[in-house]
């Protein structure tokens, strides 16, 4: 059987729906982990989807997706413009990661262009709301081979 795999959210992104839907736009999380389900259902791979507002416990489930996932879909959200320790762990880990982001940081504030996740990962889709997910998912499963 297939391993799943695993989408990883960063802090703030329990908020989607209500906080700056202007940049974020209005899907909850919850409508977002829905949509990435049925799309990689289609794919033929289930999805583990989790949030955490807490580095450690996004760099847990990194190692954890090195045993039990078959891919690694991250939005670390603000940890991406902070975080060395997010990108090391990206770095251990043999799955693909495809950094992916609601928003276009690139044209958001100056702090927002540098990504510590980026040169970790297999690649990144930034800017294109739930669509960034959904490419993410198929550059995933694409790394794969499938």
């Amino acid at each position: 059987m297939t391993q799943p795999i695993h989408i990883l959210n960063g802090p703030n992104l329990n908020l989607l729906g209500t906080r700056e839907p202007e940049i974020y736009g209005a899907l909850t999380l919850g409508e977002i982990e829905q949509a990435c389900s049925a799309h990689a259902r289609d794919l033929g791979f289930d999805i583990l989807f989790r949030q955490s507002n807490h580095e450690g416990e996004l760099i847990d489930w990194l190692h954890d997706a090195n045993v039990n996932a078959s891919a690694v879909v991250f939005n670390p959200a603000a940890f991406t413009h902070t975080s060395v320790a997010l990108h090391d762990a990206v770095r251990a880990i043999e799955p693909p990661v495809i950094e992916v982001h609601l928003s276009q940081t690139a044209a958001r504030e100056a702090f927002r262009h540098h990504s510590y996740i980026a040169p970790a990962a297999r690649g990144s889709i930034t800017g294109l709301g739930l669509q960034s997910y959904l490419l993410g998912i198929n550059a995933a499963v694409s790394c794969l081979g499938n």
